[in-house]
């Protein structure tokens, strides 16, 4: 078999279409992938998630470098997420592995589901979140550590159940947490530790065979160019029209999949 033969061109053009709109929203795929994968295509949900952990781990791995090359991830701030979400992740899949991942379709699809309609709420409200976290008063630097630690595990356990909350979440969450740092840190220092966690996530759900190997490939051809062509359109499509689009989006496929 040869590497060629193994690519779906009908996946590929579904990661192209993603990797376009993640380029252009900042969104992170797992949002707009595993529910493409299990609504459209049919993927039983673990093999979406741990297929998109891996996809995840991948496509960020090179955002993460250009970042840090332009000086715009706070690695303390990735440490400390780090340090709550690695731990919670091995957790979470040594319990999914012990119960049985793949016989727990309804519980990694209700998971989603809830995950979907955090993250379109985030999407939506986010400049009055920024504007809310700017008004708030100084938290003592201790407090900050802990809560930072605090959100990288619940981010560690909703991940590895159901591939989303490293992006639109992870941001909201340093927001609120860190309202002094630059926003373009503030991603940076997300996608820096979303690089880790859906790695350790990833290899999880390969060890437990709920990872579609063809299906990785081809979706990696299609979306790394999108990324690349959306990343260029980004600055040339209003906020304001794309923000309450996505957020609706994600609520009603987070609705058909919590409900």
């Amino acid at each position: 078999m040869t590497a060629l033969s193994i690519i779906n061109p009908v996946y590929s053009l579904s990661g192209f279409a993603v990797g376009v709109l993640v380029g252009l929203t900042g969104v992170g795929g797992g949002s707009l992938m595993t529910p493409l994968l299990v609504l459209l295509f049919g993927f039983h949900p673990a093999t979406a998630v741990g297929t998109d952990l891996l996809y995840a781990s991948i496509t960020k791995t090179g955002g993460t470098l250009v970042h840090s090359l332009n000086k715009t991830v706070d690695w303390s701030v990735t440490a400390r997420l780090a340090a709550g979400s690695i731990p919670a992740a091995v957790v979470t899949l040594l319990l999914l592995h012990h119960y049985g991942a793949p016989s727990h379709a309804a519980l990694i699809s209700t998971t989603l589901g809830f995950a979907l309609i955090l993250t379109a709420i985030s999407v939506a409200f986010r400049p009055w979140i920024a504007a809310f976290a700017a008004r708030l008063g100084e938290v003592s630097p201790r407090r900050v550590t802990v809560l930072t630690i605090l959100t990288g595990m619940a981010l560690g356990v909703l991940v590895t159940v159901s591939s989303v909350g490293a992006g639109a979440l992870g941001v909201t969450a340093l927001i609120l947490l860190y309202p002094k740092l630059p926003t373009v840190k503030i991603v940076g220092s997300d996608i820096a530790h979303a690089v880790p966690l859906t790695l350790v996530g990833g290899i999880g759900h390969l060890w437990m065979g709920t990872v579609n190997g063809p299906l990785l490939a081809s979706l990696l051809v299609g979306s790394i160019p999108g990324i690349i062509i959306g990343s260029q359109f980004s600055t040339r499509v209003p906020d304001r029209v794309l923000r309450p689009i996505l957020a609706a989006t994600l609520l009603l496929v987070g609705g058909r999949l919590a409900f």
